[in-house]
């Protein structure tokens, strides 16, 4: 067999079984060989970073890491932001990038880049192949750098003859390295902290913020009296009946401090010290009081679950029964709010939904309307880059086999990143339901010219509008085969939303916010 069976062989044995592909020449044998080694599911991408932002979207819901299939190192490029999402939320995927033969290579040919230097930066793991026997022994060894540590980016670089030339190798799969175990005397410690009777913050992230790890938070809370909160940066939080009605760390610098400002000492699960997004004039850096003290429970590429179900052995915490959450609330009225949108996404969904957030300053008050919504799980987007939403959406209804009805509350301004998407929605037949929240501007950058103290003038402003002329979402979803209707209030949103409830396909609600 050539480099590319091989390939597509061992990965398919080390149960990469999904390949987000936007290929080029340089990956024709890897494409070929899909046609001989059945078991690995293909599919399209119009553009990179809609491949990135779905294979971003699939490990999140999947928990197992689906492999890319880039063109050089510009295909890389092109794909780069959604993988800096990917890198911060922790998420597991194999990327796979053709490059010039390696005896090719010394001649500069257009497409010839610094792939390995474009990889290491949004990478956990790189490596570039050398010859066809070893593609199979080097793909085994990025799935395992993908599945280790709770979930990285692992990019393996394939000159095209590594590819095509014989003497390919099935390498047998390889154990991913576990997350790390709990440090015994860092729970004793924070279990110290905690009977200290000083004012305690217990910040989630990670597992943490599933249903099993809220459930072993929630004993912590009541045996001490600590608060929980959720981390900013949270790839994906289980909310709804039967979840805990978390806080979240807020975007905003001044809100965030004001949230924080009460606590003493914070102890982490899976979390970083909370951070502002940006450096602001007169503002702090860490959002934190100066004088608060951190505790470290467990570090991102820890257990999680392990570390709290030691923290409660530890304080000897009984089970005890998650606080309800109280009647579904009514959907809203009139024109569209952010809460009366909140309410009305939190009254029709249906259980298991995945909401897929990238509603920007729009959605920054969605959390308090929608905890007592059906069981579901929300999915952030993480390291700031936009244009992850409509990928990430089109991922986890991959991942879950369309099963669940997928979400997707998004702002206009970023979903013209990665609209491409929506093609792969309707050719893959996909339960997405996009609610696209047109203002018409970069909304979320008026509020930061406040934020650095600058004043807009009509050129700024002229900069940050999306008029002249109006982007037409009902043609472009349409045109991309996907069905759309606008809706001017809550009342005809909330009547789109529940007929596309009932349809196996995507629609998109372009709402004029």
């Amino acid at each position: 067999m050539n480099g590319a069976q091989s390939l597509v062989r061992t990965l398919l044995a080390a149960g990469v079984d999904t390949c987000y592909a936007n290929p080029g020449t340089s990956e024709m044998h890897f494409v070929a060989a899909l046609d001989t080694t059945p078991g690995m599911r293909c599919v399209l991408g119009l553009q990179e970073n809609v491949v990135t932002g779905m294979a971003d979207g699939h490990f999140r819901m999947s928990g197992k890491p689906a492999c890319t299939l880039l063109h050089c190192g510009p295909g890389l490029a092109n794909g780069w932001a959604n993988l800096h999402n990917a890198r911060r939320a922790g998420s597991g995927i194999v990327n796979l990038v053709g490059d010039q033969a390696t005896w090719h290579r010394p001649h500069d040919a257009p497409l010839t880049a610094d792939t390995e230097g474009l990889a290491r930066a949004v990478s956990a793991w790189v490596r570039t192949s050398t010859r066809a026997a070893e593609v199979g022994r080097d793909g085994v060894a990025a799935v395992q750098a993908a599945r280790s540590a709770n979930g990285q980016v692992a990019t393996l670089i394939l000159p095209s003859d590594t590819c095509w030339d014989e003497g390919g190798q099935v390498a047998d799969p390889l154990p991913p390295v576990p997350p790390g175990a709990p440090d015994p005397h860092a729970v004793q410690a924070v279990a110290r902290a905690l009977r200290s009777g000083r004012r305690v913050l217990l910040l989630l992230a990670g597992a943490a913020l599933l249903a099993p790890g809220q459930a072993l938070a929630w004993r912590v809370a009541q045996a001490t009296g600590v608060q929980l909160m959720a981390d900013y940066a949270a790839a994906r939080v289980a909310r709804g009946q039967g979840r805990l009605p978390l806080r979240r760390v807020p975007y905003n610098t001044d809100q965030a401090v004001q949230a924080l400002a009460p606590y003493d000492e914070v102890v982490l699960v899976n979390a970083k010290p909370p951070v502002g997004f940006f450096g602001y004039p007169g503002k702090p850096s860490r959002q934190t009081r100066p004088d608060a003290v951190f505790h470290v429970l467990s570090r991102p590429e820890q257990d999680a679950l392990a570390a709290l179900q030691s923290l409660v052995d530890e304080l000897g915490a009984p089970e005890t029964p998650l606080p309800e959450a109280g009647p579904a609330p009514e959907p809203g009225h009139g024109a569209p709010t952010p809460e009366g949108l909140a309410r009305t996404v939190a009254a029709l969904m249906p259980e298991q939904a995945i909401v897929c957030d990238e509603s920007v300053s729009y959605g920054r008050g969605f959390y308090p309307h929608t905890v007592a919504a059906a069981p579901h799980d929300w999915l952030h987007l993480l390291g700031g880059a936009i244009g992850s939403g409509m990928p990430m959406a089109t991922g986890a209804a991959l991942a879950t086999a369309g099963q669940r009805r997928v979400i997707n509350l998004q702002a206009d301004g970023s979903a013209m990143y990665t609209l491409q998407a929506l093609w792969t929605q309707a050719r893959e037949r996909l339960p997405v339901t996009t609610v696209l929240l047109n203002n018409r501007s970069y909304k979320i950058l008026l509020g930061e010219y406040q934020n650095v103290g600058a004043t807009p003038g009509p050129t700024a402003m002229g900069m940050l509008d999306l008029g002249r002329p109006d982007i037409d979402w009902v043609r472009l979803a349409g045109g991309l085969g996907v069905e759309a209707a606008r809706a001017q209030t809550l009342e005809a949103c909330a009547d789109l939303m529940a007929t596309s409830f009932r349809r196996d396909g995507p629609f998109l609600i372009e709402l004029m916010v």
